[in-house]
C-alpha cells in the first residue's frame, strides 16, 4: 500500500470517504485539498460499465472545454502545401512531413498533439508504432486526420481547449478538466460539456447503468467521490 505525505494526510482528513458529493461540492473540494506548490491540474476519473476488449463497447470522442485547459499546447500538423501554410498561419508550432517524420524516429516528440491530412498519412503510417502508444498518433475517430480546408479550424479548437478520452483496457477515463487556478464555475463548465460529451458517447451494445463510479482530484491531492447519477445529468446554471 503507498505511503503519503503529511500534507496528503491532512488535505484527506477534509474529505468524508463515505459520502458521494455533488459535483459543485466536490469541484470545491478539490480546490481547497490542492496543496502543491504548483498549479495542479483539475481531474476526472470515470469507471465505465462497458468491457473495452469488445469492439462494440468502445468509447472514444473529444470535447472542447469551455474554458479550456489552462495549458498551453504544442501542436504538429502533418501537411503540404495549401494545408501547410494555412496550419502556419492558424499558430501551429511545427508544421511539415519528411523532416519531422525523420525527427520522430530518431526521437523526437516535443509536441502534446499531431494533426494530419489525408494526404498526409501515407507518409506518417510508419510512425504508428511510436506515436500510437504515446496517444499522438493522427486518427479520424480523434478528430486529427482532417481536410485541408479544416486544418485552421481544428488547430483553433485545440488551442482552445478540445480534448480527447478513449476508455482504458480496464475500463476507466481519465481527463483533465482545467486548473486548481480556476474559478469554480470554469471548472463546474469543464465538467457539464465533458459530462454531455459522454453520454453521447455512449456505445449502443451497453445496457443498464453506463457510469459507475466518477471521481474528482487535483495533480497531488486526495480523490474526491462524486455521486455518478448527479455527475451524469449535471448542467450548469445560468
Amino acid at each position: 500500500m503507498a505511503k503519503h505525505g503529511k500534507k496528503y494526510l491532512q488535505a484527506r482528513e477534509k474529505i468524508d470517504r463515505s459520502r458521494l458529493y455533488t459535483p459543485e461540492e466536490a469541484i470545491s473540494l478539490v480546490k481547497q485539498t490542492a496543496y502543491a506548490n504548483f498549479d495542479e491540474t483539475v481531474e476526472i476519473h470515470v469507471r465505465l460499465n462497458v468491457d473495452p476488449r469488445q469492439a462494440d463497447q468502445q468509447v472514444r470522442s473529444t470535447v472542447t472545454l469551455p474554458a479550456g485547459t489552462g495549458k498551453q499546447v504544442r501542436i504538429m500538423v502533418f501537411a503540404e502545401g495549401e494545408a501547410a501554410q494555412a496550419a502556419q498561419e492558424a499558430g501551429a508550432d511545427y508544421v511539415g512531413t519528411d523532416e519531422y517524420i525523420q525527427r520522430i524516429q530518431e526521437g523526437w516528440l516535443d509536441f502534446d498533439v499531431a494533426v494530419a491530412t489525408p494526404q498526409a498519412m501515407g507518409k506518417i503510417g510508419r510512425l504508428g508504432r511510436i506515436l500510437g502508444p504515446r496517444g499522438l498518433m493522427p486518427s479520424p475517430r480523434a478528430g486529427t486526420v482532417v481536410q485541408p480546408d479544416d486544418v485552421a479550424e481544428t488547430i483553433r479548437q485545440l488551442r482552445q481547449g478540445r480534448v480527447e478520452f478513449r476508455v482504458d483496457r480496464t475500463g476507466n477515463l481519465h481527463v483533465p478538466l482545467g486548473k486548481v487556478s480556476f474559478t469554480d464555475q470554469q471548472l463546474q463548465e469543464n465538467l457539464a460539456a465533458f459530462m454531455d460529451a459522454l453520454m453521447r458517447a455512449r456505445p449502443a451494445a451497453v445496457k443498464g447503468r453506463f457510469i459507475r463510479r466518477v471521481a474528482l482530484a487535483s495533480t497531488m491531492g486526495p480523490g474526491v467521490r462524486v455521486d455518478p447519477l448527479a455527475a451524469q445529468e449535471f448542467r450548469v446554471s445560468e
